[in-house]
């Protein structure tokens, strides 16, 4: 589905990014400059509709891009104790910037999460069945969480909205602490479940791809099929660290040391890899984009 937006494809492209100081935030804008795409940061607040007024006045953009959120610091248990803050800018913030757009007529392509989602009867571990985009949300066990379900219900009045559910982020930065990878290799303990991901590498040039073409509506932004978290620490040990080892820990050993339960779940990507059939699947694009540039010659 498109949107009749200003952002033809007459015009040059001008991106208004939000979400500066944020990991998505900031590879848009590096992603922008290697494609020679013109693009500046939204100083506004999401939740001021008069500021977002004045960056749109100013910029004069073709597309509106919503990297902006809270996920908390160090991790999502921070929502928890911060629910105030979170509201604000996850569902305030973000649905202001939807009927800012709407009514200047901007697709707004806005990257949300697939965290909403966990296996249940109809969707086992390991079966291959995953969660598509037109599913209600069965997870709610974070305060984060719910804010995003909530907010995704509300979007899906906003025809100039394009939700992109992006899952456990991972990118080729290995020394990111905000790459599902440097976690997990720093952590103690991991559980280890399959799930459905997002290669930032692969994936944030479709979403302006995406942009470009004016898609709307709601997107499973993850590669295809599930990855458990052994199988990416094999991977790391076998290109990165030969040495590197690790320790499991089950659900259960889990929640003591988590405020919020956590979501496991897959993902349903066939949307997304009908409109881009390159896609690859996550392990393909792990390899590929991951740690294949990152590889360590044993004894260089």
């Amino acid at each position: 589905m498109g949107f009749p937006a200003n952002g033809s494809s007459e015009k040059p492209l001008k991106f208004l990014i939000y979400g500066r100081t944020g990991w998505i935030g900031g590879l848009l804008g590096k992603l922008c400059e290697s494609k020679g795409i013109d693009y500046q940061y939204g100083s506004g607040r999401l939740e001021n509709r008069l500021s977002l007024e004045s960056d749109i006045a100013s910029v004069k953009p073709t597309h509106v891009f919503n990297a902006a959120g809270v996920t908390g610091r160090p991790n999502v248990d921070w929502c928890e104790s911060h629910k105030v803050e979170t509201i604000r800018t996850n569902v305030v913030g973000t649905l202001t910037l939807a009927d800012v757009c709407r009514d200047k007529g901007f697709v707004l392509i806005n990257y949300a999460t697939g965290c909403i989602f966990e296996y249940d009867a109809g969707h086992p571990i390991e079966s291959g069945v995953g969660f598509k985009e037109e599913d209600t949300p069965n997870f709610t066990g974070s305060f984060y969480s719910k804010t995003k379900a909530m907010v995704e219900e509300l979007l899906k009045n906003y025809e100039n909205v394009c939700t992109l559910r992006v899952r456990m982020p991972i990118s080729s930065d290995l020394a990111n602490p905000r790459n599902f990878i440097t976690k997990i290799t720093r952590y103690d303990k991991v559980v280890n479940i399959p799930n459905s991901m997002t290669i930032l590498d692969e994936l944030l040039p479709i979403s302006i791809e995406m942009a470009k073409r004016n898609l709307t509506g709601i997107w499973n932004f993850t590669n295809p099929g599930v990855v458990s978290h052994n199988e990416i620490l094999e991977m790391y040990r076998d290109y990165i660290d030969s040495n590197f080892s690790w320790k499991n820990f089950t659900l259960e050993e889990q929640a003591k040391v988590i405020i919020a339960p956590r979501s496991n779940n897959e993902l349903d990507t066939n949307k997304l890899k009908n409109e881009f059939p390159e896609l690859l699947s996550i392990k393909e694009s792990l390899v590929k984009y991951v740690f294949e540039p990152n590889k360590k010659t044993l004894g260089a």
